[in-house]
């Protein structure tokens, strides 16, 4: 089953979608099912999130600003229209480096 908030058909603008807080990093789900999903994620520069685990292959893509990475011990730099493939339960930690937004595209193996 689809979860999700938006119509088929509707155009949106994918960077608008979310905004950074001060708070915390801040998650918008597009849509999910049992087969993955797409997220939206904004961070505030310097906001991070700890090593942790994802049980689906994903597509990093950052939309706006700049973010570091790290999985498998290398730090990748990733800058606003670039991408980076990752595998299913690798652990892997991202630091922003600029106020960024990034979107995850995660496929279930």
């Amino acid at each position: 089953m689809l979860n999700t908030d938006y119509k088929f058909g509707e155009v949106h603008g994918i960077a608008d979608q979310i905004e950074a807080g001060n708070d915390k990093v801040h998650f918008k789900h597009v849509f999910n099912n049992e087969n993955g999903g797409v997220v939206l994620v904004a961070f505030k520069a310097g906001q991070k999130l700890d090593t942790h685990t994802a049980p689906a292959e994903v597509m990093v893509t950052v939309l706006e600003g700049e973010i570091e990475f790290t999985m498998l011990n290398k730090v990748n730099t990733i800058k606003s229209g670039e991408f980076l493939l990752m595998g299913a339960d690798v652990p892997h930690s991202v630091v922003a480096k600029a106020d960024s937004k990034m979107m995850l595209v995660k496929v279930k193996p």
